[in-house]
């Protein structure tokens, strides 16, 4: 018999971190458990407040639902929670995990048995200008071929400041620079920033503009200097229809899929076939799960061939994360297999 249970856990923040969306010292997450006979599946719907689309007051009833009718089978509850993409994914990766002779190697690959590693970006959170700068310190020191820095925080005249630091040391040859402004420019100014940002050599922007202004954001895309990826833009468009208008209208240069936030690996899969039908190209980022959920993005990422440096370098944020083989090394994330996974937590 086919029994499911959840387990809320709130994981700390070693450092408080900044984002559009204001500081962060915790994040909430829900860990699915399935049990049939001696087997055990776990998956993670790490549900984001203030971004995911299923942040509502109804969303643990919901998952409470999910545990009470496990019995529909994936396909019909994938069906039944398409407003709760935190819920899908936990519930795709928890049948996985049921599933695979080692229940955290629900993708195996070359990945999984730790000959193969994927490059990742190093992550600059928002803060002082002096905290920036230790942060892109300790990233170049690290190893990274590229990073990834959020502005919108501080002066934009501050930020080009700590860009231009950059480049002046590094060329793009050296060092990929992504910068991620969570949508804080304004429409009537984004292109002139987009032009200052150019000069530097930038790989690529995230989300320039708030979401859900298509058509100043098709302008955007139809005359940038340097290449957008959508991010929050893709958040609540679930159904294929939508999906296929979004591209078209806005016609971006990348896409970024959070699995967590756009219904899990099969919303992923849809995602990712459509930009490839219009020549886009996508990369993968975590959306600060636990390395249960890190875990199964990666896996899954991996799976997809793609050559650009990812987005999941997120593992080491908090105090409180479930010890596993993850690690960071040199700019890439690699899974040690030699390492176990501690499961205390899980009570199985």
């Amino acid at each position: 018999m086919l029994q499911a249970s959840r387990l809320k856990h709130i994981l700390q923040f070693k450092n408080p971190s900044g984002t559009s969306r204001g500081v962060l010292t915790t994040k909430d997450t829900w860990f699915l458990i399935l049990k049939q006979g001696d087997n055990f599946g776990i998956g993670e719907c790490g549900m984001f407040r203030g971004l995911s689309y299923d942040d509502r007051p109804d969303f643990e009833k919901k998952l409470d639902w999910t545990c009470k009718h496990i019995d529909l089978g994936l396909e019909t509850l994938l069906a039944e929670l398409v407003e709760f993409p935190a819920i899908q994914i936990g519930l795709e990766t928890a049948f996985l995990s049921l599933r695979s002779k080692d229940p955290f190697s629900i993708f195996p690959s070359e990945f999984t048995t730790g000959e193969a590693a994927i490059p990742i970006n190093g992550l600059i959170w928002m803060g002082s200008e002096a905290f920036m700068k230790e942060q892109i310190r300790d990233r170049l020191k690290d190893g990274f071929g590229c990073i990834k820095m959020k502005i919108g925080a501080i002066d934009f005249e501050k930020e080009i400041s700590l860009l231009k630091s950059i480049r002046s040391e590094f060329s793009s040859e050296e060092i990929e620079l992504r910068v991620d402004a969570n949508g804080a420019f304004k429409p009537s100014d984004a292109l002139e920033k987009l032009h200052r940002l150019a000069e530097l050599d930038i790989h690529s922007i995230e989300q320039p503009i708030k979401q859900g202004q298509w058509q100043e954001m098709a302008g955007l895309c139809e005359e940038t200097p340097l290449p957008i990826a959508l991010d929050e833009e893709l958040i609540g468009v679930v159904s294929m229809t939508d999906k296929i208008k979004l591209l078209e209208t806005i016609r971006p240069q990348y896409i970024i899929l959070k699995p967590t936030l756009v219904g899990g690996f099969s919303g992923s899969d849809e995602w990712i076939s459509l930009s490839e039908k219009n020549s886009l190209g996508w990369w993968i980022t975590s959306a600060l799960e636990s390395n249960v959920g890190l875990n199964a993005i990666s896996q899954y990422t991996f799976t997809k061939n793609s050559k650009l440096p990812q987005g999941l370098g997120t593992g080491s944020l908090f105090t409180n994360n479930i010890d596993s083989p993850l690690e960071v090394t040199a700019g890439t994330l690699r899974y040690q297999p030699e390492k176990q996974w501690n499961v205390d937590l899980f009570s199985i």
